[in-house]
């Protein structure tokens, strides 16, 4: 009778402990695994408009939301740079103009000198041929021949060596020329009003300037882009994106339009990782976009990686150590695949007729 009593108590310990405990059974449903990602909406060839030259912003030919053509001017920027500038680019242009002709005396001094040595070249070459000859019938004196030669080789020599000046001098005043028509040139465009115009036909943005302030080349005095085309930037973490594909599908909500899920394609991965985010830059493509977008459009998206139509699953916060369940009988390891936020696939371990018990936290 005592040992009937004590085996009554441990079945009612067991089922009380059984009934303090959440249980479930697995069971075979959809399962989607997906890749979270931070989003916003940008219009298509989004760029920054910079101005090449400094000055001052003269004129805004639009306004912040209008429609713009390519070539359609959108700045004017009054350049500030000195007039003694371009007066001093002259001035060098002209010299290096007479200096290339000859007028300055420059290439017309060593034409004289080459025209000299040639002379006396022809001079010193009759008279030591002419001792030559006489050499060769034993006339005249060893020294005589001996200074005829050394005259008419010095004579070659020096008119060698002008003709190379002659032809290096023209060249660095050729080239010297070509550098100050160059420079007369930028100091022209930089003197006078520079238009800044659209390079596509889309929408102006944003404009950063306001007549009457100071523009420079390092900062973006406006910004354009495409209005009938976004495109979704998405910030995947690190370890995720080893996962994605051009192709896979996204779903995206935005905070402007509530709880709507819209449809989207990812059509570009950049490869180059952000240091101070770890993450990566993707962009996908609406399916449907919704009939109103603006630039700067905040939300979460959902890229998938991978999905089954029907596969064994179990809720997520029943897994111990990342790969085991709690059932009758005691830690079970499982397998597990695709995963996504509530929801764990079961490959192998249990079957649907397994009790599992969630852990204590």
């Amino acid at each position: 009778m005592k040992y009937s009593n004590y085996l009554y108590l441990i079945f009612f310990i067991l089922l009380s402990c059984g009934k303090n405990k959440e249980k479930t059974y697995p069971s075979k449903m959809p399962l989607t695994e997906s890749v979270y990602a931070s989003a916003t909406v940008q219009p298509d060839s989004l760029y920054q408009a910079y101005s090449i030259v400094m000055g001052i912003l003269d004129k805004t030919w639009v306004e912040e939301g209008d429609i713009v053509k390519k070539n359609d001017p959108i700045l004017q920027i009054k350049n500030t740079s000195p007039q003694l500038n371009v007066e001093n680019a002259k001035l060098a242009l002209q010299l290096a103009r007479e200096n290339y002709q000859g007028r300055a005396a420059l290439l017309t001094s060593i034409e004289d000198e080459i025209n000299a040595a040639t002379l006396k070249l022809a001079n010193d070459s009759i008279n030591y041929f002419r001792q030559k000859n006489l050499w060769n019938q034993n006339i005249g004196s060893k020294v005589e021949y001996d200074n005829r030669k050394l005259a008419y080789e010095l004579s070659r020599n020096n008119l060698n060596l002008l003709q190379r000046k002659y032809r290096q001098t023209k060249n660095e005043l050729e080239t010297q020329l070509l550098q100050s028509e160059n420079q007369y040139k930028t100091s022209l465009t930089t003197s006078e009003d520079f238009t800044i115009k659209s390079k596509i036909n889309g929408t102006v943005y944003a404009i950063y300037k306001n007549p009457g302030e100071i523009v420079n080349t390092q900062e973006p005095v406006a910004s354009i882009g495409r209005s009938e085309e976004f495109i979704i930037e998405l910030l995947v973490d690190e370890v995720d994106i080893v996962k994605l594909k051009k192709g896979q599908e996204v779903f995206l909500t935005l905070d402007s339009y509530n709880s709507k899920v819209f449809e989207a394609t990812l059509d570009k991965i950049y490869p180059r990782k952000d240091e101070r985010s770890q993450t990566f830059k993707v962009e996908a493509l609406f399916k449907d976009p919704p009939s109103t977008l603006y630039p700067g459009l905040s939300g979460e998206g959902n890229i998938v990686i991978s999905k089954k139509e029907e596969t064994l699953t179990i809720p997520k916060d029943y897994l111990m150590e990342t790969s085991k369940v709690l059932t009758d009988n005691g830690e079970i390891e499982i397998t597990i695949g695709l995963q996504n936020l509530d929801r764990v696939e079961v490959l192998d371990g249990i079957d649907e007729k397994t009790a599992i018990y969630k852990p204590k936290k």
